[in-house]
This record gives structure tokens, sequence and C-alpha cells, in this order.
């Protein structure tokens, strides 16, 4: 069972108290363009099962049909206690390899980017990691874990990891001995040289301190989060996409073919030295880091707002409507038009005529939905996502000058400030 889709409601309240904590405290973790954006990655996470083709599941119904050992039954508690304990060393493997492999990297390095630290960064999750993650759990199956056992303890364990993603919580004594906590896992989020690749389990620390990964938080080293390579963009499309792209590029260039073909499957860092020669990379230098963080009016962040509340609602229809494949494609389209149109905004670039594109988009959809389904209460709230969007461009077509002016050097930002007229 997939408990996940039942804890989003005390996600969002987490969400909420941490934000009302932080304020409280003068001490708020959280900025908007920041959040949206990593809830905006969270969304496209869950929606990509309706677009991708589950060749993982069929590896794991392959294995459990003709490979498995008939010795693990749901009915038993060892069962759950090795399930959950064996989820765990694999996701360990995982993750410690998707931070050691490029190409895994590739996948698992929007969970990285946010450089704020708080509960939404926890949601924010990649929409490729089914390419090749499939692979490590392989195990479980092969020593006949029920599939149910395993779907379970693995949402159990990703709802875990939620809480340990803040940065209002201290030290917790002997309990940083055993588990992961806000503090250990701080220091995975970190960009700072002693912290890189450090502290990978998702409930127990144990893994890292046995194999010489863990790595404490000091108090004279606070945390600088987010990548050494700052990606410079709230776009959804960039973020999940930006390692690939650079491992192509690389690809292309390099002379040799073996240098071809090792860029796909290299430790994290390595270059083709003539690639590396002629298009040499600079990693962001921390004593001098700031926060991409374009200025944002008020009236752009409520319709930022705006557009991340339409794309969970248009979600959790997704979910519990089950459309069919091409409908289902469809409706993704749309929540990553959205995404990606609100991001343009986000970094302070003109939205407006990209978002009126968008909207005749949804019109469409929403007509080949209604020639589909006949179901009329999704057609009436989707046309009145169109008008109610429709309005609010208006107003602000009325109120905003886009930042044409904007430019981003590293991870800093200049723009000329919106003017209300």
């Amino acid at each position: 069972m997939n408990l996940v889709i039942y804890a989003v409601p005390f996600f969002i309240l987490a969400m909420l108290l941490e934000l009302g904590y932080g304020i409280r405290q003068q001490r708020n973790t959280y900025r908007l363009n920041d959040s949206v954006s990593s809830l905006f990655l969270g969304t496209l996470s869950q929606a990509q099962r309706f677009v991708t083709l589950g060749v993982g599941g069929y590896i794991y119904y392959l294995i459990t049909e003709y490979f498995s050992l008939p010795l693990m039954d749901a009915g038993h508690w060892f069962t759950w206690v090795l399930a959950f304990v064996l989820y765990d060393f694999c996701y360990y493997w995982l993750h410690r390899l998707g931070h050691e492999r490029t190409i895994l990297w590739a996948a698992h390095v929007a969970h990285h980017q946010s450089e704020d630290y708080n509960l939404s960064t926890a949601l924010r999750q990649t929409s490729t990691g089914f390419l090749l993650s499939w692979l490590f759990y392989i195990p479980m199956y092969l020593l006949g874990i029920p599939a149910e056992v395993v779907v379970t303890v693995g949402s159990l364990n990703l709802i875990y990891q939620f809480w340990v993603h803040t940065e209002h919580v201290p030290k917790l004594g002997w309990y940083e001995w055993v588990f992961v906590t806000p503090s250990n896992h701080r220091v995975h989020h970190a960009q700072n040289d002693r912290y890189m690749d450090r502290n990978y389990g998702g409930v127990f620390i144990l893994w890292d301190r046995l194999f010489g990964t863990f790595q404490e938080e000091l108090e004279d080293d606070p945390p600088i989060y987010g990548i050494r390579g700052p990606l410079g963009s709230f776009s959804p499309v960039k973020a999940l996409t930006h390692i690939y792209v650079d491992m192509a590029r690389d690809s292309w260039r390099a002379a040799r073919w073996r240098d071809k073909v090792r860029v796909w499957v290299a430790r994290t860092g390595w270059r083709p030295e003539d690639v590396e020669a002629r298009y040499p990379r600079v990693k962001s230098d921390l004593s001098r880091f700031r926060k991409y963080d374009p200025p944002l009016s008020r009236a752009l962040g409520w319709y930022a707002f705006f557009q991340l509340i339409a794309v969970v609602l248009l979600l959790n229809a997704m979910q519990a409507g089950e459309p069919g494949y091409y409908l289902g494609v469809c409706l993704w389209a749309v929540m990553l038009a959205t995404t990606v149109t609100t991001a343009r905004w986000l970094d302070g670039r003109p939205g407006l005529a990209w978002d009126s594109i968008r909207l005749l988009a949804v019109v469409a959809v929403l007509g080949f939905a209604w020639a589909s389904t006949e179901a009329t209460l999704p057609l009436v709230g989707g046309l009145s996502y169109v008008l109610l969007n429709s309005l609010f461009l208006l107003w602000l077509g009325a109120r905003e000058h886009p930042h044409s002016d904007c430019k981003t050097t590293g991870s800093s930002v200049t723009c000329r400030l919106p003017v209300s007229r």
C-alpha cells in the first residue's frame, strides 16, 4: 500500500506549522519562489506515472514469478521487519551511487538544488528516477518479499525522511547514533567541502557509520545549501534535465570514442581532458555565495501560489479519476506547461505570451477530456480555472512590467524591479 497519498494532509499541516514557527522565532526558512519550485517538482514527480511505462514493475513481476525464493510470508512480522531494514539498506546504496555516478546524479540532483532547507525541500523530487532506481531493489524481490510489503515499507521510508528536512530541530543525543535526524541530514544537503557526499541513509544512519560516509554537523561550519554548480533558474525542465544535457554535450565534444562512452558511466565530476580544457566549468565560491532570488512582486507571488494550488488540484483529480493513457499524457503536459510558465515569472522573465498560449492548450485538452469521458464536473472546473487565470493575467498585465532586464551571473541575479501603475 502506498501510504504517501494518505500522508499528504500531514505534510501540508507540517509545512504550515514550520512556516508559522519560523516567522514567530524570526528565523523563517521559506521563500515563496523556492518553495513553489520545490512543490512543483513534487507534483510532477507524482504525476510522471501517468506518462511512463512501468519497466521496473514488469521486471519485478518476472522476478517474483520465476526467480524469487518463496521464503517470505506477508502475514509474518519478521517479513515486515526484514523488509523495512533491507529497503533502507538498498536505499543507502541507491542514494550513495546517486551522488557518486553522474548518470544517477542526473536523476537525483533535483532534490539538492534548493538553496533553502525546509519541509518543502523534502517534497522536491525527481521525475526521472524511474529510469534506473528500480535496479537497487531487485534483491528484495529475489528473496521473495511480496510486492505489497516492498511498496508499504518503501512509503514508510519516504514518509520518515520528510521530517528531517528542517533547520529548527537541533541534535537529538543518542538518537543521532542510530537514525537519520535533521542534524545529520542537513549535512547531506550542504555544499560545504567537508559535508559533500555524506550521510546517505534514509531511516538508519548506521549504514553511513558502517561504510565510512558519516559526517557530523559542526557548529563552526554551518551548512550552505544547494549544489556547487548553481542552477540559476526555477524552471522544472532545467532542474530535471541539466545534468543529462551536460553529459550529452561532453559526450558530443569529446574527441575519443572511449571518452564519449565513459561520460555516461563515470564518477560524478569526471570529464574528458580535452573537453575540460576547452569548456571549463567554474564551481561557485562559497565564500561569496548568494542565493538565487530574483525580485518578486506581491502580485506575481499570489499568481505563483494560485498556479501551485491549480496543479495540486489537477494531480488529485488525476489520481482519483485514473484517466486513460493519452488523456493522462495531455493532463501531465498541462501540468508541466503550468509549472514552466510560472517559473518564467519567478525567474523574472516575460511570461504573458507563454501563459496565453498555455491557456489555449488547456481549452483544447478540456475538449479532449470531455470527448473521452463526458464528465461535466471536470469540464466546469477546468473552464473556471481558465476564466480565473485569464482575469488574473489581465490584472497582472495592468500592474506588471515584465522583468526583461534580469541578468544572472553565477548565483547572483540583478533585475529591474517591477513597477506598479
